[in-house]
């Protein structure tokens, strides 16, 4: 079942109201979730129930995706302003340092909420911030045209390309390695939620200048790199393991950027594991 909370946040402004949309199943040790820029928490629909079976885990749609709207005004979308967002909602969920894992975008903020000791453990699933600015602007060049294509679209030639492996593949085959896979309807919702998102230019421009230089001490980390990612390739992963030494570096056979639907089972032991 999904749900909004309304929580104050500081801003040079004085005090705002962020509102986010989660889904919260499971009974266990908290686990939040955090998907990356243009997708929606659905992404993790093909773990959730593994998962819940031994965590609670709350599924939450960052600012600006999903049903989550933008910050407001005052507030950027960079790490700072994300990273203090996501504190707050875990004060107002009540999670007392929970669990965090995150993709891509989510996986940037998993570490930079490792970083400031706000969560337990950290399993970052291709995270942003390790690229070279030669790569970052691959990155941001593909998803700049992924969005484009989603959002000149017309819906019903969506849902046409969805019913079939081919078509499916056409629209995500950038993100998984194994698109056929993919149910239709959730082809569908997740191009419609890049073609909606209203973070996606503000997440974007904050994304330019981001690097992720500085060690996350104190918590368990697991970083996990699909060995078929096409958009933040693999290699990115031993840089993260220089950057933060401690960490268990994981590879995933077969998986691309969203590993999740490409292999759940695998990537639900991951995040188990990782949480533990």
């Amino acid at each position: 079942m999904s749900a909004t909370v309304t929580y104050q946040v500081p801003s040079p402004r004085g005090p705002q109201s962020v509102t986010l949309s989660y889904a919260r199943v499971g009974r266990g040790e908290p686990l939040l979730l955090l998907h990356g820029i243009g997708h929606h928490r659905q992404a993790w629909d093909p773990v959730v129930d593994i998962l819940a079976t031994e965590r609670q885990v709350i599924a939450v749609d960052l600012p600006g995706f999903g049903a989550s709207p933008a910050l407001p005004d005052g507030l950027d979308h960079d790490l700072p302003t994300m990273t203090t967002a996501l504190g707050g909602l875990c004060e107002a969920l009540e999670l007392d340092r929970p669990h965090v894992a995150g993709n891509s975008l989510g996986g940037l903020l998993a570490l930079e909420m490792g970083r400031a000791r706000l969560v337990r453990s950290v399993t970052a699933l291709s995270p942003a911030g390790f690229w070279t600015p030669a790569e970052r602007r691959y990155a941001f060049t593909v998803l700049s045209a992924m969005r484009g294509i989603a959002g000149r679209m017309p819906e019903r030639m969506v849902e046409g390309l969805a019913r079939s492996a081919v078509g499916r593949t056409a629209l995500t085959s950038t993100i998984y390695a194994r698109p056929g896979r993919r149910a239709p309807e959730a082809v569908v919702a997740e191009t419609r939620a890049l073609a909606e998102a209203t973070g996606f230019a503000r997440t974007l421009r904050a994304g330019g200048s981001v690097q992720f230089t500085e060690d996350v001490r104190g918590v368990p980390v697991t970083v996990a790199w699909g060995a078929r990612d096409r958009l933040l390739i693999p290699r990115q992963g031993v840089r993260a393991k220089q950057i933060i030494p401690r960490a268990r570096l994981v590879r995933l056979p077969g998986c691309g950027h969203v590993p999740m639907n490409d292999d759940p089972a695998l990537v639900a032991r991951v995040l188990l594991d990782g949480s533990r």
